[in-house]
């Protein structure tokens, strides 16, 4: 096989994997995650099971693909945020756009959220734990600024008490555990949140 076949046969390749990741996005969109099985994938995209399994190993592996997809329209969203002097401002405006997208995507964030609970970070490609990373420094250097008398591990440590938190509640806010409560507007719960964090922070930084 020449240089020409083997550029043409990765270019169909490359063809029918973006064209998976797509159909598998949109059946977990409009039919939610437990929908997303390897049959089901075949069916909705045209392709064989053996034809998925040769371009991703594993459903695992599609999903993965699927939630760094996803870690990147979060970042990209996070990004866009118009940056103030005040860095609490910042942050508030950051947290608003995760739980915008978390919001307004329900049930590809909770493919992420359900991934992260029943797999391992150990079970994480480098990739996906670099998109992760990104994010979290876009937070890390806003708290760096509010707090720069705390050392650098208690900066860490406050800053993975946040994220984690933030995480956790974003599982809630993807879901319909709340949508009965009348009285709980779920995009200000996010904010709630940060300000009892960041009360919290100043306090410890007084000490």
């Amino acid at each position: 096989m020449d240089e020409r076949d083997l550029r043409l046969k990765a270019f169909v390749k490359e063809k029918v994997r973006a064209g998976l990741m797509e159909t598998g996005r949109r059946l977990v969109v409009e039919k939610g995650v437990d929908f997303l099985t390897a049959r089901k994938l075949s069916e909705a995209s045209g392709v064989s099971v053996g034809t998925i399994y040769n371009l991703f190993a594993t459903m695992e592996q599609f999903i993965e693909a699927q939630n760094m997809q996803t870690l990147d329209e979060v970042f990209e969203l996070m990004s866009m945020v118009i940056e103030d002097a005040n860095p609490y401002i910042n942050i508030s405006r950051y947290v608003d756009a995760f739980s915008g997208f978390v919001l307004n995507n329900g049930n590809l964030w909770q493919l992420l959220f359900r991934d992260h609970l029943f797999r391992t970070q150990a079970g994480r490609s480098f990739a996906y734990s670099r998109k992760i990373k990104r994010i979290e420094k876009l937070i890390d250097r806003q708290l760096e600024k509010m707090f720069d008398r705390l050392s650098y591990k208690e900066r860490r440590l406050s800053a993975k008490v946040l994220e984690m938190s933030l995480f956790a509640l974003s599982g809630f806010l993807a879901g319909n555990v709340w949508d009965d409560l009348r009285d709980v507007n779920k995009r200000n719960i996010s904010g709630l949140l940060l300000n009892t964090y960041l009360a919290g922070l100043a306090t410890l930084k007084k000490g």
